[in-house]
């Protein structure tokens, strides 16, 4: 048996051993969600979450108040003055009626600054700023802007043209629009401000007396434009 070791010389025969596996691990390589990509998945589900408390707290008060659109009218106009000389002064006398209607039986309205303004062939001839007020529910206020004066109109030859033949026919093609600062009150809850702009598209007759709105209906309803 002695003689059978010693032949061995320590040495071993039997079946190899692997070898002990290293994990080498580098941070930032790992599978999963990163610290730049977990930032973004919370910002996505906080922008997700807002968006929907905020669509729902819309449906609900729409569903409460049920808000309706603010009406612009204009029942009533007068020209006395629109001459134009030539050096391009626009001598003017123009007065406009309207009237603003509240429909709304749960929402009021603060108008903090209401400017009206007159253009002809999109230049601005005359503004003039009213006073502002407060609107109660299911309410009719009336505007009675005043423009009256002369003002340099840069006007082309096209633009010039469509004068002269509106002075022959003696009927004007006139906007008046409201530019309006406004804020809205929910019982006791004011809203922040708004800046919506009202455009009245009208067709004027020259006259000495009060006049009426030329070729559409009496009152000529504005329209909104934010």
């Amino acid at each position: 048996m002695a003689e059978k070791q010693a032949h061995l010389n320590g040495a071993y025969y039997g079946p190899s051993i692997p070898s002990a596996t290293r994990n080498y691990h580098r941070p930032g390589r790992g599978s999963g969600c990163g610290c730049g990509c977990c930032l973004l998945k919370l910002l996505f589900n906080i922008i997700v979450t807002a968006v929907v408390v905020i669509g729902l707290a819309v449906l609900i008060f729409w569903l409460i108040f049920r808000p309706n659109k603010i009406k612009f009218h204009v029942t009533d106009v007068s020209l006395t003055e629109f001459n134009l000389t030539t050096n391009n002064t626009l001598n003017y006398n123009l007065a406009v009626n309207m009237t603003v209607r509240n429909p709304n039986k749960k929402i009021g309205i603060y108008y903090d600054r209401i400017e009206a303004r007159a253009y002809y062939e999109d230049q601005r001839f005359a503004t003039q700023t009213l006073t502002p007020f407060y609107q109660g529910h299911k309410n009719t206020s009336f505007l009675n802007p005043v423009f009256s004066g002369q003002q340099f109109v840069s006007l082309g030859a096209d633009e010039t043209s469509v004068f002269n033949e509106e002075r022959t026919s003696g009927i004007y093609s006139i906007d008046v629009k409201l530019y309006l600062r406004i804020r809205f009150k929910v019982s006791r809850v004011k809203t922040g401000r708004f800046t919506p702009k009202i455009s009245c598209d009208l067709k004027v007759t020259l006259s000495s007396a009060n006049g009426s709105l030329a070729g559409v209906p009496e009152t000529t309803r504005c329209g909104w434009d934010f």
